[in-house]
């Protein structure tokens, strides 16, 4: 990776925020971040990525916004956990609908050592998320083309993670669908949403039951020096999902479980 010519940005607001979740970052992975930015904003003229290209925007709703997951899972802690439990030291997680690569690969580049496959159903996005993960030098780290209900197949990638991560925008009954048959049981899926989220919490309830999940939580925040209000939706895993789910392509989204 080469940083040779690159602009200079004003880094200053994106490490406060880093340390209000208390992260510290190595100047390689600050510098991670900036090519990222850099290289979604060029391939948004040809490829819809995001709607926000300001460099502060992007570092505080993009990539902050992605690293609130430590708001909900203590990653370092977890990674201890399957260490002592598993004697297997890799850390597991899929991001479904991940897009640009939110929040997968801000997750990567600040805990190197996940284990991060990356699903879209959009072939471009897929291409320029393996022209990052080849550019920032990511590895253990995976971009996958194709939909949610296919590659939740048990000859595919059903209950291999130990987390699952999404913010795709969908209501909870459908996002947990799609996302709880790739979580192995003792994992988690959180959903990423606005901080009105609580009546979809209770409406997804069943639904989530219905999947093999059991215990539902919201954390609810505002991201660092600003009035975002977030909220994450941590569904755990406590049995198998049945087999017939998730449903045929579309189904989840035209009849959610209720």
């Amino acid at each position: 990776m080469d940083f040779s010519g690159q602009r200079q940005y004003d880094l200053r607001q994106f490490q406060k925020d880093l340390e209000a979740f208390h992260l510290l970052l190595s100047e390689k992975q600050i510098q991670q971040f900036v090519v990222y930015y850099e290289m979604l904003i060029e391939r948004n003229e040809s490829v819809n990525l995001t709607a926000i290209t300001d460099f502060a925007e992007v570092c505080k709703k993009h990539f902050i916004d992605s690293l609130s997951l430590v708001k909900a899972i203590d990653l370092s802690e977890w990674q201890q956990e399957s260490v002592s439990s598993s004697g297997r030291s890799e850390l597991t997680l899929i991001d479904i609908g991940t897009g640009a690569g939110f929040p997968g690969i801000p997750l990567k580049i600040v805990f190197p050592d996940l284990r991060v496959t990356l699903l879209d159903s959009l072939n471009k996005r897929v291409d320029f998320l393996r022209e990052v993960i080849d550019s920032l030098g990511l590895e253990g780290i995976e971009a996958i083309h194709g939909r949610a209900e296919d590659y939740a197949r048990p000859d595919r990638l059903r209950e291999q993670y130990d987390l699952c991560v999404s913010r795709a925008v969908a209501h909870l009954s459908v996002l947990a669908e799609y996302c709880l048959p790739y979580v192995k049981t003792g994992g988690s899926f959180v959903a990423y949403k606005s901080e009105k989220a609580s009546e979809e919490m209770k409406e997804a309830g069943n639904a989530v039951r219905i999947l093999g999940g059991g215990s539902v939580e919201q954390i609810s925040f505002t991201l660092p020096d600003s009035d975002i209000g977030r909220s994450l939706i941590v569904i755990a895993k406590d049995r198998q999902t049945p087999p017939k789910y998730p449903r045929k392509a579309g189904t989840a989204s035209r009849k959610p479980l209720h």
